[in-house]
């Protein structure tokens, strides 16, 4: 049987519920992950030749062949990763993977003509981007402390480096016509128990609002900042907890971000949407997978992601939610993570537009438990798989089953080739 001929009959049995999958599919077209780029080189960046990510409280595991070295290579890799998926997606910088070319610029001198090239690519391939500051992998993150540090010195530096990265995500707005997503995470924490949290939280208050200090227009960026449960080197104290950065952005009106490895692994992050849509008129999300206390595991389609995505459908806020990927794993293809954890990530979102809202929600109201119940079991039986092909075959990139042949075939032609 052929693809069209299963989507055809899984078009029936979703009529059959309500679900208008050809409805389904045009709003998924519509969706824009944002990718991040430190999955081609495992955050290594190209601040100089021989760059790698050292501290932060993050580590990357793994040294399978082929990741990239230098930017050509990066943007061949991401041109391939997105040949892989359906519908058309956003690029997340950070401010180590700038056109530095060779020359020594520190985190507090980085400027937007670093990333011109980044703004012409983002033209030519039509990919929007998206920036974060890189508060890590630097002399002056040793300790442990960035924007929360009580040197004053170590603590402007910082700051000046939010500044410019919030300058640079401005132009890349302007250039694209389309607001710039910036990003702010920094590892500030400490490994055993800290006496007075307060003032780290305090000066990490106050570096924040220097940073933020000028306005820039919502055309041109919007600031986003993450929060974070636990990092390695920091588990028993993060200066910028969820409630922290909760409530710093409810009052200066910024975006949280919400990413799925930095709460604690039997937290339902799908529960935490509904309750803070009530007050955010936009979230960012970042999607990761935790493993016991690891992170950043390649995405799957597993139960959180699923919960994740059909929430953020049930609550109709996909217009108001950007969805970035953030994980990185050096123990395989690195092309193939790309396309396992974005195309979990559309299949997830899939599964909530392909949900009969009217139904479940009739059951809800009437306080039919049972029914509500057995729809939703019966739905994960349902030929979402026909759906998935019809889609990926109308929007010309593999279907599931040649997948793996594709991804191989570029890793014996140009991967295996980086010595």
């Amino acid at each position: 049987m052929s693809i069209i001929d299963q989507y055809n009959n899984a078009k029936e049995r979703y009529a059959a519920l309500g679900v208008d999958t050809d409805k389904a599919l045009e709003k998924l077209k519509k969706i824009s992950l944002s990718l991040h780029c430190w999955q081609t080189d495992d955050v290594g960046g190209f601040e100089t030749p021989d760059a790698e990510l050292s501290g932060g409280g993050i580590q990357v595991t793994g040294n399978y062949p082929g990741k990239s070295r230098n930017l050509t290579e990066m943007r061949a890799d991401l041109d391939k990763a997105y040949s892989l998926l359906p519908g058309k997606h956003r690029l997340s910088l950070h401010a180590i993977y700038g056109e530095f070319n060779g020359k020594k610029v520190d985190r507090d001198e980085v400027e937007p003509e670093h990333f011109m090239g980044w703004m012409d690519w983002s033209k030519k391939k039509n990919v929007k981007l998206d920036f974060n500051g890189t508060f890590f992998s630097h002399p002056k993150a040793a300790s442990g402390f960035t924007l929360s540090n009580p040197d004053k010195s170590i603590r402007d530096f910082w700051i000046e480096h939010g500044k410019r990265s919030r300058k640079i995500a401005a132009a890349m707005g302007r250039a694209q016509n389309d607001p710039s997503i910036l990003n702010t995470w920094i590892p500030d924490g400490m490994k055993d128990l800290p006496v007075n949290r307060l003032k780290y939280r305090s000066i990490l208050k106050d570096s924040l609002d220097e940073m933020y200090f000028k306005d820039i227009s919502s055309k041109e960026m919007k600031d986003a900042v993450e929060t974070k449960l636990f990092g390695i080197g920091s588990e028993s104290f993060v200066v910028g907890s969820h409630e922290f950065y909760m409530g710093y952005a409810l009052k200066n009106n910024k975006i949280a971000t919400l990413d799925l490895g930095h709460f604690h692994p039997t937290e339902l992050i799908a529960d935490k949407l509904s309750a803070m849509y009530l007050f955010f008129d936009e979230l960012l999300l970042h999607v990761s997978r935790p493993v016991r206390w690891d992170s950043d595991h390649v995405v799957i389609l597993n139960d959180d992601v699923r919960y994740l995505t059909e929430e953020i459908i049930r609550c109709d806020k996909l217009e108001k939610t950007h969805i970035g990927l953030d994980f990185f794993d050096g123990t395989m293809n690195r092309i193939g993570a790309y396309a396992i954890g974005a195309r979990s990530t559309l299949k997830g979102l899939l599964l909530g537009l392909l949900e009969p809202q009217q139904v479940l929600n009739k059951f809800d109201e009437d306080g039919n438990a049972f029914a509500r119940l057995a729809l939703i079991e019966e739905l994960k039986l349902m030929p979402v798989g026909d759906i998935w092909n019809y889609y990926c075959e109308t929007s010309g990139v593999p279907t599931d089953k040649y997948l793996i042949d594709d991804v191989m075939k570029y890793e014996n032609d140009v991967l295996s080739r980086r010595v």
